[in-house]
């Protein structure tokens, strides 16, 4: 036995697999992606909804912000989404990441359907 080598191990070949297997690493990037993009379309369609008087902001906080400007609402409003994209990419190996995203996600796309609805009805194409 050659000192300093586990007994069995001959010769060492190639690198060392990750603890951690495929099927536990989930790649979040792409749904955490969309899930900033969603909040920043939600971010101006907001505004613009709110601007134009066609609807009123439900979040007392975001009516506040809406109240001081347009860049302080803007700001705050993305600045959650990367602060929650940013947890959520280095958590991402965390089931709770996954329902997260996942949750938000389905979250984002009622809201923007909403926000298609409140269009439509704007513009008369709903009664």
């Amino acid at each position: 036995m050659t000192p300093g080598i586990s007994p069995g191990v001959t010769q060492f070949k190639g690198r060392v697999k990750p603890v951690c297997t495929h099927e536990y690493n989930v790649n979040l990037s792409r749904p955490i992606f969309w899930l900033l993009f969603l909040n920043i379309v939600d971010a101006f369609v907001t505004l613009i909804w709110v601007r134009s008087g066609i609807a009123p902001e439900s979040n007392q906080i975001m009516a506040a912000l809406l109240d001081v400007g347009d860049m302080p609402f803007l700001l705050a409003k993305i600045g959650m989404g990367v602060i929650t994209a940013v947890v959520l990419y280095y958590g991402s190996e965390y089931r709770l990441a996954r329902i997260g995203v996942t949750t938000a996600l389905a979250v984002y796309i009622c809201t923007l359907g909403i926000h298609v609805f409140t269009g439509l009805a704007a513009f008369g194409y709903l009664s």
